[in-house]
């Protein structure tokens, strides 16, 4: 059956995910550990209220003397970004943005800023088998900002980049994920 499931956000996880493969995911795992639930291997980023992300592909358009549409389109770059309001504001995310640097302890010059995967996971309650999750890989904050008004929750709010992202829709009745191009040998 196809995936037909409509979602919001309020039945939605966002997920941190880290390893200790390179030393800028070493220190996002500290971060993550120390911030969240400790040793958890997935945890939620919690009082978050909107999430958006982008994937722009920059497409190169061949134009040809007398034709006033493009004759050609090749593929650019690609660039994934994305942005993060929360309703909460603690360290863990400026420390996920500035790594060591956010230390209150004297830090060396060089230091690497920390890189992360965030899972999205979309689920519909009526339809429990049917999950909706995008994988974003190699996850490092731009940007972060913090609103404080005076009659409002304070919010603060991050804009991310990301090296990849990878789509793992799974339908009602199924335990294997959607792979339209399975790996080739």
């Amino acid at each position: 059956m196809p995936m037909q499931n409509v979602f919001t956000g309020k039945t939605g996880t966002i997920t941190l995910r880290t390893d200790t493969s390179s030393p800028e995911d070493s220190d996002a795992a500290t971060v993550v550990n120390d911030y969240f639930k400790k040793n958890d291997p997935a945890p939620i980023v919690g009082r978050a209220t909107g999430i958006q992300v982008a994937v722009q592909t920059d497409l190169d358009e061949f134009h040809e003397i007398g034709h006033r549409h493009p004759i050609v389109l090749h593929p650019g770059n690609i660039h994934i970004s994305g942005s993060i309001d929360r309703a909460y504001v603690s360290g863990a995310l400026v420390m996920l943005l500035l790594g060591r640097r956010a230390s209150k302890d004297a830090q060396p010059d060089t230091y690497v800023q920390p890189s992360f995967g965030l899972v999205l996971d979309l689920n519909d309650p009526a339809v429990p088998d049917a999950h909706a999750k995008l994988e974003i890989n190699d996850v490092k904050f731009q940007n972060w900002g913090v609103k404080m008004p005076e009659d409002d929750f304070v919010m603060e709010n991050v804009t991310f980049r990301a090296l990849s992202i990878h789509v793992v829709d799974t339908e009602t009745g199924t335990t294997t994920p959607h792979n339209p191009f399975p790996a080739t040998p």
